[in-house]
């Protein structure tokens, strides 16, 4: 399994970014996504996930919901992670993963993407 985070950069206050995660070794479909984000001496936390289906069930961390949006593209085993008006709190490395359908952990990783917004 490997997951591949790109996208992440410099942005000021109120721009926007797109993150993609490309996914391979396993069949994509049978795995709902995430993007979690980690700031500097802060825990890791959850942004979005979304089921397994291209068009599929959506979950938001209350910090993002109406400025970020997660969608994926079984068909280029990809998942994205549009994030607008973004905020200087939004600051951390943000990693992709999978999880298994049936199963209650997200056990692959990817290696992260910087994504710094300047005040």
């Amino acid at each position: 399994v490997q997951l591949q985070a790109s996208g992440g950069g410099l942005v000021q206050a109120g721009g926007s970014l797109r993150l993609s995660c490309a996914a391979s070794g396993f069949t994509f479909s049978s795995y709902a996504m995430g993007w979690f984000r980690q700031a500097p001496g802060k825990e890791r936390e959850v942004v979005a996930t979304i089921s397994r289906w291209s068009g599929g069930s959506t979950v938001y961390a209350d910090s993002v919901k109406g400025r970020f949006t997660i969608s994926r593209d079984n068909a280029k085993n990809t998942v994205y992670l549009q994030m607008n008006s973004l905020k200087p709190e939004d600051t951390a490395v943000y990693y992709c993963a999978a999880r298994l359908v049936g199963t209650n952990d997200y056990r692959n990783w990817g290696q992260g993407t910087q994504v710094t917004v300047s005040s």
